[in-house]
């Protein structure tokens, strides 16, 4: 018991002291092996390359590099205007366009936090222009972009599908279906929002603006239903498939839109260099993480618990949701994931629960965390984007929070819903 307090206290000790996350869990893992002792220190570079030396895990890199393309090549600006033309003309529209933004946005990217930073620049400032209040603004824009990691391609599902050994194409599609949910949703409550609270409607566009619009993201739109086609259809793997949208992207850019120079270019290989290695060193970390949690035999006790009190499956999933949800509030998405689906993931199975359904509510539920305080980072994001403080953005967002948390009681009790479209 010793050995595990000194390994979460000092993780949390670190994490307080503002060590980035993956860095405090390496030498929270550090500092309780040199307190055991009697272990070859080789295990720690070891476990830190294993949780990288996956073929799957090679998706991540060029899906970011895809999503960087687009975004570098004037995707985001088509989009945008995709959206408003389609939704200007409603009251709250351009709010409802934030949202529906964020969905098509979300295809492309697979990151929250990318598709909350590129398309919070733009849209926060014109809605607040536009006479919305700072903290709707952000509250929309965070909940909004939660989409990303869930419609595909998405990153927490190909870390999920890496450790649990299931199919990343399958749990793609089984996304589908709660993303568009989500989308559908939330663009109701920011309609819903802002007819009672009388925000404004934008001048509506013609049939021409709207097929001008629609003619201007064609190709922008084409890239997630290639990804999808190509996953349905078995003609990608999941890296090949990330590979080609990479590919797909800097031509679409290049040729068709024109605006990627060579400038352009470099800069967004560093950014996705950049968002790539964050994610891997997380994913890394949290690796070596899992195995010093085995070596004291953490995840056996917690399955004999879990075993012991939660002999009915939808208890469990109730039980690992209000897990989830707290752990979200502090710690990054695919950090907690690989920390702690190794130990929730075999529960799951000897309960019966079926490994899509688990996978799809892991994802969704600590996405969630990502518009949750303290830690939230979309939430933090979204504030700063629009000069206001993160109290006054937890009010923003509360709407939208408890939504968000309605339809994943909804995914919980209901896998139906959405387990069809895998079949």
């Amino acid at each position: 018991m010793d050995s595990i307090a000194i390994l979460l206290g000092s993780t949390f000790v670190l994490m307080l002291l503002a060590l980035p996350i993956a860095f405090a869990v390496i030498a929270g893992s550090i500092i309780t092996l040199l307190y055991i002792g009697g272990i070859n220190l080789m295990a720690i570079p070891q476990n830190l390359f294993s949780g990288l030396d996956s073929f799957s895990l090679l998706a991540i890199p060029f899906f970011v590099l895809a999503g960087s393309l687009m975004t570098s090549g004037g995707i985001t600006e088509r989009l945008l205007a995709l959206a408003n033309a389609l939704l200007g003309r409603f009251r709250g529209g351009l709010a409802m366009s934030a949202v529906l933004s964020s969905a098509l946005f979300a295809g492309i990217s697979g990151s929250a936090v990318a598709d909350t930073s590129a398309l919070g620049r733009i849209l926060i400032p014109s809605m607040i222009r536009s006479g919305y209040a700072p903290n709707f603004s952000a509250g929309l824009l965070a909940a909004a972009n939660v989409m990303a990691p869930i419609i595909p391609p998405s990153i927490p599902f190909i870390v999920v599908a890496t450790l649990t050994h299931q199919s990343i194409g399958t749990l793609f599609l089984a996304g589908v279906i709660p993303g568009l949910f989500y989308m559908a949703a939330m663009i109701f409550l920011a309609w819903w929002l802002s007819r009672k609270r009388g925000y404004p409607v934008q001048e509506p566009a013609s049939g021409r603006e709207i097929l001008m619009a629609l003619r201007d993201a064609f190709f922008a739109l084409a890239l997630p239903i290639f990804v999808l086609v190509g996953i349905r259809s078995g003609v990608f793997n999941i890296t090949e498939c990330a590979v080609v949208a990479a590919l797909y992207a800097l031509l679409v850019g290049t040729f068709v839109y024109r605006r990627i120079t060579l400038r352009v270019l470099v800069d967004a290989f560093a950014s996705a260099a950049r968002t790539t290695a964050v994610i891997m060193i997380v994913v890394a970390a949290a690796r070596l993480f899992s195995w010093v949690l085995a070596y004291l035999g953490i995840p056996g006790l917690i399955s004999d618990f879990a075993l012991e009190n939660f002999s009915d499956p939808l208890m469990f999933l109730l039980a690992m949701n209000l897990l989830l949800l707290v752990v979200g509030m502090f710690i990054e998405t695919n950090a907690a994931i690989v920390m702690l689906v190794p130990v929730l993931y075999p529960i799951a199975l000897k309960l019966g629960v079926d490994p899509t359904h688990f996978s799809v509510l892991v994802v969704v539920n600590l996405c969630i965390g990502l518009i949750t305080p303290p830690a939230g980072l979309c939430l933090n994001i979204a504030t700063i984007l629009a000069k206001t403080d993160l109290e006054d953005g937890v009010k923003g967002v509360l709407p939208f929070l408890a939504l968000a948390i309605g339809i994943l009681a909804i995914l919980t009790f209901f896998p139906g819903l959405f387990l069809w479209f895998v079949a």
